[in-house]
């Protein structure tokens, strides 16, 4: 259909058509779907008519190819234009094949993998019948209580923004039209939800717009360059105005600034949630807030077919503002072909063959292995074969792998850690018990796995976060494993046998209880449909670990938000004159984190060696090279991340201790050597004055080169124009 046609449709609805078109709902209201659209519950208290539903625009949460064959085909016999539906769902990390959660992607530092995840995951819900993901969450995040760092790649801006790239040329492609392959990507929340206060879900933001551009909004916009089309908003207030309702986000910044003409989609019921904010005295005022602000789809809430009539016929809203955003809804339609083939993708026969194949679950095993972090080790990993290990704990033979945001992902199908190692040792070397369960214990379990353990000669413990206390509305003050997890390590720790934690979570923890007491700790976070696979790979050293933190573990939770790229102050704890006691520090604790951004051990060695700038003068039109060997020094095959890092030493306003710009993972057999080459221009040191001018300074500046933000090595230069 051409963009003509689609005008001459615009104009052939009627209004109430066209405001239809801008709701969402959820699959249950829908002919076709398994109860055949029967609204019953707390969905029947939205007072949706079946007109509104027969003219609606998009469908939440349908999947399966003949499920969402029969509802498209149910509506168009309905919908008086043939108008077919959108079908959105959230697929975070992974469609049926489950991936290790977003926060873990980010910590393979693995582009090319990221990219290849999202796309295995747009394939599979594209013969689904799926045609738009909830995906990629970009939002910045600093502070470990809030559940939702689990689908966010870390506290980088830099980073961030490379793995949205990445995850938006997964689904997307080049070509919408690829209907087999391919889904429209929708980067969320915009804008900065990730500083939500207190790491409280859903909780207020405030901060400084020059912050807010500097750090926050970086990730978004890479996202809208490489293509996204859809933009979903944020639960958070931001200066004072709910994001859902807040124009100057929404329409000068978003619309006007960035250009971007997709679709603007609001989160499960934020346009009503104007209202408990405070920002608006009823649904009228809401629906008014969010239309204005260029809201174009109200996700699961009535406030625009209940009051966009009443507002365009009193004059208090322009009907052109609904013309536009149906348009856009239109538009996307036409680029996803479903003028053309309303079911596009949907196809029972290519599901079987696509969904959860073994080349996906090859993909997701790699990338669970490439996700982990070894975060300690004595010298006990690798395992030996012929070692006798007893596996104890909650997750020893829990399904509970997935994480968060695994919508069509089954427990039954994950591969258990038990299992995984199993395929690697036989039966009679391995005795697996729980010893505790997430959040209790017995006595009579701790005896259990203290027997075991008697007769082994290493410990392997499963410990970590039920999925439910992570994820959206999973905010947690204390980010300890749970204390009937710590005793049982305090128990078996009394046998003095070699000790080895696997961690299963969805955010750094404050890991005291653990790192203290054992041998060697592997961050496995939620590996996903792989889990016990790539673990075991991991402990017996079929795979190197090649994880690197993305987001920085507290030494305790009264230093949250810790974070590398801070500010210094004018009294700084590592001064050369610092006095004693006035300078900004704890007296309790260290200011540092228990283990940095970038940190992460491998079963090898590597040296750094010969760095080398091009030139000590970076000018505006000269860029400088910086070159350094890296070595591989042990008896292993293995990957190191190394990492760039720069500093402003006198900026306009205060500059960030440090701030990575680039970073390359290299494969280095056993004693060789790499030469790994980064490029610094002027464009890299620029960075939001106070007048909100984006540009760089003269002056002093130093580069960083190391395997992580905490141990590098200086190398100054100045920048010249």
């Amino acid at each position: 259909m051409s963009d003509q046609n689609l005008s001459t449709l615009l104009h052939e609805m009627t209004l109430d058509e066209k405001i239809a078109q801008l709701t969402q709902l959820a699959t249950p209201f829908f002919k076709g779907a398994s109860d055949q659209g029967q609204i019953t519950g707390p969905m029947a208290e939205l007072g949706i008519t079946e007109d509104v539903v027969q003219n609606s625009g998009s469908v939440l949460g349908a999947s399966g190819a003949k499920v969402t064959k029969n509802i498209q085909q149910a509506h168009l016999k309905e919908n008086r234009l043939g108008i077919p539906l959108l079908f959105m769902s959230d697929i975070i990390h992974g469609y049926k094949t489950i991936f290790p959660v977003p926060l873990a992607i980010g910590c393979s530092w693995d582009l090319d993998l990221a990219e290849q995840s999202a796309a295995i995951a747009a394939k599979e819900a594209a013969v689904s019948g799926v045609h738009v993901t909830f995906s990629p969450m970009v939002d910045l995040v600093r502070d470990p209580r809030w559940g939702r760092v689990m689908e966010s790649t870390g506290e980088d801006p830099f980073l961030n923004s490379e793995f949205a790239r990445a995850f938006v040329r997964g689904y997307q492609g080049d070509d919408l039209s690829n209907d087999h392959v391919r889904v429209a990507a929708c980067v969320k929340h915009f804008a900065a939800y990730g500083a939500a206060e207190g790491g409280r879900d859903y909780n207020t933001v405030d901060m400084s717009e020059r912050q807010l551009r500097e750090y926050y909004l970086p990730a978004y916009k890479a996202a809208l360059d490489e293509g996204c089309e859809m933009v979903m908003t944020a639960f958070n207030i931001l200066d004072g105005i709910p994001a859902t309702g807040n124009k100057k986000l929404m329409r000068d910044l978003l619309r006007d600034e960035w250009n971007f003409d997709g679709v603007l989609i609001s989160d499960w019921g934020a346009v009503k949630e104007l209202i408990p904010h405070g920002v608006a005295a009823d649904e009228k005022e809401a629906a008014h807030q969010a239309f204005s602000a260029g809201v174009d789809i109200e996700m699961m809430t009535p406030c625009y077919v209940h009051n966009g009539k009443a507002l365009i016929e009193e004059n208090i809203l322009d009907e052109a503002l609904v013309d536009e955003a149906v348009l856009r809804i239109l538009e996307l339609k036409q680029k996803l072909g479903l003028f053309d083939n309303p079911y596009r993708g949907a196809d029972e026969e290519l599901e079987k063959e696509i969904v959860f194949s073994s080349s996906h679950r090859h993909a997701a095993r790699e990338l669970a292995a490439k996700s982990s972090v070894l975060l300690k080790n004595d010298g006990i990993l690798p395992l030996k074969k012929e070692q006798n290990v007893a596996l104890i704990g909650p997750f020893a033979e829990h399904d509970d792998l997935l994480g968060p945001w695994s919508w069509k992902g089954s427990k039954e199908d994950a591969v258990k850690i038990s299992v995984g190692l199993l395929e690697k040792i036989g039966s009679a070397q391995l005795s697996v018990t729980k010893g505790s369960d997430v959040k209790t214990t017995s006595q009579a379990q701790i005896d259990e796995a203290m027997e075991a353990a008697e007769n082994a000669d290493v410990i392997v413990l499963a410990l970590g976060e039920h999925s439910e206390m992570s994820g959206e509305a999973g905010s947690r003050a204390d980010i300890r494993l749970p204390q009937a997890q710590l005793d049982l390590i305090k128990a078996l720790k009394s046998l003095e046998k070699p000790m080895v934690a696997v961690l299963f979570n969805g955010r750094p923890l404050d890991l005291h209880g653990v790192v203290d007491q054992t041998n060697a700790v592997l961050e496995a976070w939620y590996p996903g449909s792989e889990a016990g696979s790539a673990v075991a790979d991991l402990l017996y050293g079929d795979s190197n670990p090649s994880g690197r933190l993305t987001m920085s573990f507290p030494y305790s939770i009264g230093q949250v938000p810790v974070y590398y790229n801070h500010y210094n102050t004018g009294r700084p704890k590592d001064a050369p004159d610092a006095q004693v006691r006035y300078v900004s520090q704890y007296l309790d604790i260290p200011n540092e984190p228990l283990f940095p951004f970038g940190f992460g051990l491998s079963y090898t060695t590597f040296s750094y060696s010969d760095v080398t700038l091009s030139d000590n003068v970076l000018k505006e039109d000269e860029p400088i090279t910086l070159t350094v060997d890296v070595t591989n020094t042990g008896e292993m095959k293995g990957e190191e991340v190394v990492q760039l890092y720069v500093r402003d030493v006198a900026g306009e306003v205060v500059r960030p201790m440090k701030e990575l710009k680039g970073f390359e993972k290299v494969s280095l057999e056993p004693g060789e050597t790499k030469q790994v080459t980064f490029t610094l221009n002027e464009e890299q040191l620029r960075y939001y004055h106070s007048d909100l001018s984006f540009k760089s300074d003269t002056g002093e500046f130093i580069a960083y080169i190391g395997p992580n933000s905490r141990d590098v090595s200086a190398h100054p230069f100045k920048l010249e124009k």
